[in-house]
């Protein structure tokens, strides 16, 4: 695949290629593979410059990452260019030079895992190490067309990395198929006391049920990017081929997390990172960076903590979102920008990139951007699927079914995608909810929607039986009920709700329904068949049959009306 070269040099990708890779362990499961590491990551006698020349130093051992690496049989080809510090989220910010998209050198490549992206992309290396404390492990995926993994904090040690913001920071994973990302994390994962953010975490060990739950942002802006718009509600179309429902969701509270990175008192913890080398040295740090770190100087510790407070408190508020989602789905940029773009307005063209981004490792959830469409422009377009924390397997076999459901290429290379494989440390979903049609006083609105809604049921879609039922309305109930009954000629399409009800909660629910009413089988409008609501045959003797109102809410509605219209005036 061609790279437009008259603005930008791939060349620009490596801060330090190596003359010889540093050879891996004989055998192993990555043997034979190579990789890349961003130049905030220690590999032993090599300098670390973090993009910042002065910075300059000299480990003497390796990071915990690339240690667990070349253990499992990778070879390390070199170091890769970022934005300074990690301190930006579009690759143009180093003076080793900018770093191109791997598409268009005219655009930017996405950061600051600048060059690990491109080097990814372009087939330079197998799979590579970024960061991401805002987004610097997901856009530069998004942007380049390759996979970027996101591992929940402390997964994986950070011993051995330059810190951006210590407490936010995780090591990223960069590979052209979630196979690879998946083999990679697992071969660098663990518990590492070196780091003090290192944790022992249970993963996730099973996948998203078949029938799942993605949240939706309920507003969203593409910058007026039309192409990057239809490309996000092409993969919503595609995810629910997947088996997916698209529930919305607020993203107020989401957005305000996000901002609190950059403007709060939480971006002290960015000065903090390198504090005295910023002390003894800050001139040799370049613009907007030096504006950021400095910013960082003017707050008070009575500052911090009302920050943390604040992040603390919209943790809470957002916390029932997943009580009606399984994962969340967003753009993993929202658009692209020229290299030219950036230089001329640096900060606000680099927070839109981070747009649905920067709230992840603040909240504590995985994440990984995949491959969704190259745009009629030829650049691409990524989504990212985001879980709570440890759901970091099951996001990553979602993520591969969608990535091959694609038909995408392996990053710029051309080559086509290798064979999807099992995630290992997945085993089968179990069920954990039954859907259950209702079609009457359980209805969305109705009055014992309660009794779903109150055992954690969620509603999946609204629909119709297939046109063979009749719908009667049962004397003498309280409040007003139906009875449903298959009917072998002359039926209708009866409007219906399909609930997702807790295997826990069902038996409580069963206990609620009186005679002559039970749960049997209904056949939808797709001809599908799901357990729902069905009536006794004896109990429809003299009742009224209201199927040609279509539903059990026209009927009510329609008795309503007809009550207001015998009221005297």
């Amino acid at each position: 695949m061609m790279v437009h070269e008259e603005n930008g040099s791939a060349a620009a990708a490596w801060i330090a290629r190596f003359p010889r890779p540093v050879p891996g362990a004989d055998a192993g499961p990555l043997a034979g593979l190579r990789f890349a590491v961003k130049d905030n990551i220690d590999v032993a006698g090599v300098p670390t410059t973090a993009a910042c020349p002065a910075f300059d130093r000299r480990p003497a051992e390796h990071s915990a990452v690339v240690r667990k690496l070349l253990d499992a049989g990778a070879s390390l080809l070199g170091k890769t260019n970022l934005d300074q510090f990690a301190c930006g989220l579009n690759g143009t910010r180093s003076p080793y030079g900018e770093v191109p998209n791997a598409f268009d050198a005219r655009y930017v490549s996405g950061g600051s895992s600048s060059g690990s992206a491109y080097v990814v992309a372009a087939g330079e290396a197998d799979f590579a190490l970024g960061t991401d404390t805002a987004g610097s492990g997901r856009v530069p995926a998004g942007l380049n067309n390759i996979v970027g993994l996101k591992p929940s904090r402390g997964l994986l040690s950070a011993f051995g990395v330059v810190p951006a913001a210590q407490s936010a920071d995780c090591v990223s994973i960069f590979a052209r198929s979630v196979g690879l990302a998946v083999d990679v994390l697992l071969a660098a994962a663990g518990p590492d006391a070196r780091d003090p953010y290192s944790r022992a975490l249970a993963l996730r060990s099973h996948p998203f049920p078949p029938a799942f739950r993605f949240g939706v942002p309920d507003t969203l802006s593409f910058f007026g990017d039309a192409a990057a718009e239809q490309a996000f509600r092409d993969a919503q179309l595609r995810l629910a081929e997947l088996g997916g429902t698209a529930v919305e969701i607020p993203y107020a509270p989401l957005a305000e997390a996000a901002a609190l990175l950059y403007e709060s008192a939480l971006v002290a913890e960015r000065y903090a990172a390198v504090r005295g080398f910023f002390d003894a040295r800050g001139s040799q740090v370049i613009e907007p960076v030096r504006g950021i770190l400095e910013s960082g100087r003017g707050y008070s510790a009575a500052d911090v903590f009302e920050a943390q407070t604040r992040l603390r408190a919209i943790a809470q508020q957002v916390e029932p979102m997943w009580r009606g989602i399984d994962l969340l789905l967003v753009p993993t940029a929202p658009t692209h920008y020229t290299r030219e773009q950036m230089r001329a307005d640096p900060v606000v063209l680099n927070r839109n990139l981070g747009a649905y981004t920067n709230f992840v490792n603040l909240l504590d959830y995985a994440a990984i951007s995949v491959p969704s469409a190259l745009r009629a422009d030829g650049l691409p377009f990524g989504i990212t699927l985001i879980g709570p924390c440890g759901s970091d397997l099951a996001l990553a076999e979602l993520g591969q079914r969608y990535h091959h459901a694609t038909g995408l290429p392996q990053g710029a290379t051309g080559l086509p995608l290798p064979e999807p494989r099992p995630i290992p440390g997945l085993g089968a979903s179990p069920v954990q909810a039954m859907p259950i049609a209702v079609v009457g006083a359980h209805l969305s609105g109705m009055p014992l929607n309660g009794q779903l809604t109150e055992r954690g049921a969620t509603l999946l879609r609204a629909t119709t039986t297939s046109p063979h039922y009749r719908l009667h309305a049962l004397p003498g109930t309280v409040p007003p009920k139906p009875g449903l009954q298959r009917s072998t000629a002359g039926g209708a399409a009866i409007a219906l709700e399909v609930w997702s009800v807790p295997v826990a909660e069902i038996g409580s629910f069963l206990a609620l329904i009186p005679p002559p009413l039970g749960l049997g089988s209904v056949e939808l409008a797709d001809g599908s068949w799901v357990h729902g609501f069905i009536c006794e045959g004896h109990a429809l003797a003299g009742a009224e049959d209201v199927s040609h109102h279509g539903g059990w809410r026209a009927y009510i509605a329609s008795r309503a009306a007809a009550s207001s219209q015998a009221i005297p005036t």
